[in-house]
This record gives C-alpha cells, sequence and structure tokens, in this order.
C-alpha cells in the first residue's frame, strides 16, 4: 500500500470540477438500454453495442482485502439480458482483446457470490492485453487503496465508443476507444478521474498512474454530447434535462429552463 501514499497525497489535493459526479447521470432510463443489477454493482448495458458504457458501484475499505479467495470462477453469459444482445467467451477467442473487467474481480473477492458477479460477460469490454495487464490493473489496485484510506469510494467505470466502433466475434461487440475511472467521496471531498486509452500498442515501463489523471469535466463531455436527436420525446429531453439541473446548454439554448422546444 506505500505505492500510493504519495500519489493519494497529491490527487486529493484541488479536487474541484465543475462537473458534479453521480452515478446516476450514467446509469439510468435513458443512458441505458438496460441496467443490470448485480447486487454488488449496476451495469448500464447497450444492445447495439452488445457491451457495457458504465459500471457503478462502491468499495469499502473494510472489504476489499477481506477474505481474498484465489480460485477464480469461468466467465458466464449475463442471462438477465435477451439472447440477441448478450456476449458470449467465444466472442473474445482469437480476437487480440482480453476479456476486461470493469467492475475489478480483486475488488469483489472477499465472497464467493461478489465475486462470481464480476465474471458476467456483460461486465466486460474488449480490452487491450497490455493495458488490461499492466496499466489499467494499476487504476484498480489505486482504487482499492482509496477505499481503504477513506473508508469507502464510489467507483464509476465510464466506458468510451468510438461513432464506428470496432466489432469481435460472431455477436459483433463493439471495442471501446477507452474508459475513465471516476473515484469520488463526496464526505471526504475527494474526486479523482483516470483515462486509459484501448491501445495495444502502448508502452508499459515507464507507465505511471499520474500519466493518466484527467479533468473530470471531460467525463461529462461525454453525456453533453447529447442533442435533441438523441431523444424520442420531448418528455424524455426535459426529463433528462433536468435530472442534470441546470441541464447542458445544448438542449436549452435560449436558457429558458425548458429542452429541446423543436420536440414539443
Amino acid at each position: 500500500m506505500k505505492l500510493f501514499s504519495k500519489a493519494l497525497f497529491v490527487l486529493t489535493v484541488a479536487t474541484a470540477s465543475l462537473f458534479a459526479i453521480n452515478v446516476n447521470q450514467f446509469i439510468n432510463d435513458i443512458e441505458c438500454d438496460q441496467t443490470v443489477d448485480k447486487a454488488f454493482f449496476q451495469i448500464c448495458y447497450n444492445y447495439d453495442l452488445k457491451a457495457a458504457k458504465a459500471v457503478g458501484y462502491t468499495l469499502y475499505g473494510d472489504l476489499v482485502n477481506e477474505n481474498n479467495i484465489e480460485d477464480r470462477p469461468s466467465f458466464k453469459v449475463e442471462r438477465a439480458i435477451e439472447r440477441q444482445y448478450r456476449a458470449s467467451t467465444s466472442d473474445y477467442t482469437g480476437s487480440g482483446y482480453d476479456r476486461g473487467h470493469l467492475a475489478c474481480d480483486a475488488a469483489f473477492d472477499w465472497s464467493e457470490e461478489s465475486l462470481n458477479a464480476t465474471y458476467s460477460l456483460a461486465n466486460v469490454i474488449p480490452q487491450a492485453r497490455k493495458v488490461n495487464r499492466y496499466t489499467w490493473i494499476k487504476a484498480e489496485r489505486y482504487a482499492r487503496f482509496v477505499a481503504v484510506s477513506l473508508g469507502e469510494v464510489n467507483i464509476i467505470n465510464v466506458v468510451k465508443y468510438p461513432e464506428t466502433p470496432e466489432r469481435i466475434g460472431d455477436h459483433g461487440i463493439a471495442v471501446p476507444e477507452g474508459y475513465f475511472k471516476v473515484l469520488y467521496n463526496k464526505d471526504q471531498n475527494f474526486t479523482r478521474c483516470l483515462y486509459y486509452e484501448n491501445d495495444n500498442n502502448i508502452t508499459t515501463s515507464e507507465d505511471d498512474l499520474s500519466d493518466h489523471v484527467v479533468d473530470c469535466n471531460i467525463v461529462g463531455d461525454l453525456l453533453q454530447r447529447r442533442t435533441c436527436s438523441s431523444f424520442e420525446t420531448w418528455e424524455e429531453a426535459q426529463e433528462w434535462f433536468e435530472d442534470r439541473n441546470p441541464g447542458w446548454k445544448r438542449l436549452d439554448g435560449n436558457k429558458d429552463g425548458i429542452a429541446c422546444q423543436s420536440l414539443r
């Protein structure tokens, strides 16, 4: 744990952000085709991508290093998702990508039930092998360190996809462009965002956690990409706008508090 002591000190300074982090901004009925509740974490699942857009959970410091079960289960299809939208283990075979966890198995290996939940394929994305094995793993360790240091920490792993993603497997699983790990504890005034490119050609020998720190407003920009054409009805647009009070400028050009007048 000493590895992160200096990093934690540095990263807890100047954590204020114009973007107020909240898991409900990323996991809701508008952002997600389906929210998969795994009891220990929630998955925002997209049917077209056949993959997660975000996964949210809380890590508790008194649990993350409890038991540390060594035996790992096999990956399993997520039966809460209809068959035509699911990923399968064979989709990853020979793809050049790892089955990369979003809710990390090492953070939930304190019970068989919690550990098994992380092996749902809905909690997995095609992850560049070097990133999964050598760099993203540092962010996962750091999250556990923060949980122990602060008592608990909220995590949102947000996946960024290109407009036309590469697809793998018979089911056409979308390959991400990159992914954010958002950590926050509002009671401790702690917020930190990390970003990793999904690139197999990276150099890992000199990789440092601080190389991946980004302004959390960048994560908020993923939400701000929504325009009025993103919604089918005015009611949906207005609900989305109000949930993110004071809303986003793209939806309320004249600043009268009414989103997407063109849909009314």
